[in-house]
């Protein structure tokens, strides 16, 4: 695999480097549930002290992503990453000394969200996406997701493990170690743009081109399809163990439960990308959504048992960053190249605006009637609207003469 027909210079480094930083930048922030009741035990807080922390976290990361992406498109990619490196070790840092909700929310909430910004998806994929051969590039970009997947299965783990035998500030601590260690990878990110990112380079700015694509409804669409992508896959993180917990009476149910939806989603986010580049994406999109919204219906609509529990996660987890590549990957197509991290990273505020709702809501809906009912069926309908959203656009690249 190599990056474009009239260049010599192979996809597997950059790929490779990519996939490091994503599997320690992901797996470090989904690791701080493990962080909840340590913390809350230290300090005598109630739950929803370090929950608003994990919820603003989330709100952080999607308004940094397309700053950071704007950051990438103008000063270089690996400008952007290593401002997001220094914020996200500075911010575990300051958490591991931090003693009062404020400072949590703070450190852990804005300082990591804006860390994992720059570090994450939105950055990464677009290095990746430029780096790739327009045939190659659906397949590169889903490997990359899978990779900040596989970090998500296995970094929890480790955080358990380091956390009852040195204490959470100390794990805090070595993963803001392990954040700037990464950086060591970024002299494998080094690649030539590809031809048609040269080309768009003389097209538009890239004020120009936000200009445009706020005028298009198929960016629009683009933009409210991620909603729901963000407020399911939150509500379930945080909350799915929780809910099973209390159906099924079983706490490791409720655990082993985001470690199956993990395990199939690397597979699930590596199909997606392979499809991706045979299939339309619009309509793969369109039928992933369309899915989660049937098997979260079939799941409430049955009673919870661990068979159900389990059926529920290995679905859900096929399904659950499976987006992730056909999104980037369809903005990139029907956009360009030159400012993807850009352009993504305001579809991904939309995203992560649906997973602060998705923490949030879970705990206000659960706290005001006794159960997760409400945030499931919310969860369901933002879905559906999702699966229709995507069918009415036009998946054809946007030259810069084509009307919005």
């Amino acid at each position: 695999m190599t990056v474009a027909r009239d260049q010599n210079v192979p996809l597997f480094p950059i790929l490779a480097a990519t996939a490091v930083i994503l599997l320690v930048s992901f797996g470090i922030r989904a690791s701080f549930g493990v962080f909840q009741v340590p913390i809350a035990e230290e300090f005598g807080w109630a739950r929803t002290e370090f929950s608003l922390a994990i919820a603003v976290q989330n709100l952080a990361w999607g308004i940094g992503q397309p700053l950071f992406g704007m950051v990438a498109d103008r000063f270089g990619d690996r400008r952007a990453i290593i401002a997001g490196a220094l914020i996200y070790a500075a911010g575990l840092a300051l958490a591991a000394a931090a003693t009062t909700p404020l400072g949590q929310v703070m450190t852990s909430g804005v300082m990591v969200g804006l860390g994992v910004a720059g570090t994450g998806f939105g950055v990464l994929l677009a290095v990746v996406g430029r780096a790739a051969s327009p045939e190659n590039r659906s397949m590169a970009l889903g490997i990359a997701t899978a990779f900040g997947s596989a970090g998500q299965v296995l970094l929890p783990p480790v955080t358990e493990y380091l956390e009852r035998s040195v204490g959470w500030s100390s794990t805090m601590l070595i993963f803001a170690g392990a954040i700037l260690l990464v950086l060591l990878a970024l002299p494998f990110l080094k690649a030539p743009p590809p031809p048609e990112v040269q080309k768009d380079a003389a097209e538009e700015t890239l004020g120009q081109i936000l200009g445009r694509v706020s005028k298009d409804p198929d960016y629009i669409l683009l933009f409210l399809g991620f909603f729901s992508c963000g407020y399911q896959l939150a509500f379930i993180t945080a909350h799915f163990p929780a809910f099973v917990t209390e159906a099924c009476g079983s706490a490791a149910l409720g655990a082993a439960s985001l470690t199956l939806i993990g395990i199939t989603n690397v597979f699930g986010t590596l199909l997606a990308g392979k499809l991706g580049g045979i299939y339309s994406r619009k309509y793969l999109l369109s039928l992933i959504y369309a899915l989660r919204t049937v098997v979260a219906i079939a799941f409430i609509m049955l009673p919870p048992t661990p068979t159900t529990v389990i059926v529920f996660s290995l679905s859900m987890g096929a399904l659950w960053l499976a987006t992730v590549p056909l999104t980037s990957g369809l903005i990139g197509y029907l956009y360009g190249m030159k400012y993807m991290g850009t352009l993504y990273g305001f579809v991904f505020l939309s995203h992560q605006l649906g997973g602060f709702l998705g923490v949030y809501l879970g705990g206000k809906l659960y706290d005001v009637y006794g159960s997760y009912d409400v945030v499931w069926w919310i969860g369901i309908g933002v879905g559906a609207f999702s699966a229709i959203a995507h069918l009415p656009i036009r998946e054809v690249p946007r030259g810069r003469l084509v009307p919005a």
